[in-house]
């Protein structure tokens, strides 16, 4: 398995699937047994606040950076094995906020999951820049757009300023008839492959349904993508569906989840220890929908 447990989700341009790919790969990971939390590291503009439905005076990390509540006191469970913790959308609470310790959030989360995936804001500030640094890696997503590419080469920049290591690129809603080969996109911007994510309607469809793609239509391109994504990325035994034998498929989901036992204990555990409050998977649509509906 990867020494890596800390990721950083990143972006040049909103638009291009950062949160859906952190959502779906986070997803993945949780399916395959292992602890996962989500932290909504977009301080300035949080978009994950809709996923645990929140009420106006619920707790998120804006009370924790400010000093006025724990990480425990923010994190809320999304479903077996997957926490999120929000930021909040109010400015005057953003204003509040101390970035800086975000790092001791992290290290905390860092100590009770398996994996934390931090789900960066698009731009060049203070509270975008901190996370790439923090992260063990920064995953890069970019739709093989131009503006999206030159930009993603922009975030390349800033996590080498930030003393960050760069994991690669995900390209997210290709096709097979582009201009450019996927390959040299990658290369273009010096940095490894680490997957594509095809276009796929189920993608937008699975927002509205409130359900993470890899559960709404786990068989699909795009799921199946972000599962092979997982287990590329982590080196954990992800099960991935195959189009030629739906029975190895389902077997190899056996295995999986028989593998990681003790980590199911272990979250279960942890789950009673901080009460994690409970979300249902209907709450996903809103934040998602407000923050990016494709792919």
């Amino acid at each position: 398995m990867s020494h890596e447990t800390v990721y950083a989700i990143a972006s040049g341009k909103g638009g291009v699937g950062k949160t859906t790919t952190t959502v779906n790969l986070g997803t993945a990971l949780a399916d395959a047994g292992a602890r996962v939390a989500i932290v909504d590291a977009d301080l300035g503009m949080a978009n994950l606040a809709g996923f645990v439905s929140l009420s106006p005076d619920s707790t998120t990390l804006h009370d924790v950076l400010a000093g006025d509540a724990s990480i425990e006191d923010a994190t809320y469970r999304l479903a077996d094995d997957i926490v999120a913790v929000p930021s909040g959308t109010s400015l005057d609470e953003y204003a509040e906020t101390s970035p800086e310790g975000l790092r001791e959030a992290v290290e905390d989360l860092r100590s009770r999951f398996d994996y934390v995936l931090l789900d960066v804001g698009a731009g060049i500030s203070h509270e975008t820049v901190l996370p790439l640094g923090l992260a063990d890696a920064v995953v890069l997503v970019s739709t093989p757009e131009p503006a999206a590419v030159h930009d993603t080469k922009k975030t390349v920049e800033l996590t080498d300023r930030s003393g960050g290591e760069v994991a690669g690129l995900v390209l997210t809603r290709t096709r097979p008839d582009g201009d450019v080969s996927h390959e040299e996109l990658a290369d273009r911007l010096e940095v490894p492959l680490l997957g594509t994510i095809p276009e796929d309607p189920a993608a937008r469809d699975s927002v509205y349904a409130g359900t993470p793609l890899v559960v709404y239509e786990p068989d699909g391109p795009a799921a199946v993508a972000y599962r092979r994504l997982a287990a590329d990325l982590t080196g954990l035994e992800v099960p991935v569906p195959t189009d030629d034998d739906p029975e190895t498929a389902d077997a190899d989901a056996d295995d999986g989840t028989s593998a990681v036992s003790e980590s199911d204990t272990a979250a279960d555990a942890a789950t009673d220890e901080t009460e994690e409050r409970e979300a249902a998977h209907d709450d996903v649509s809103s934040a998602i929908t407000e923050a990016e509906s494709d792919p």
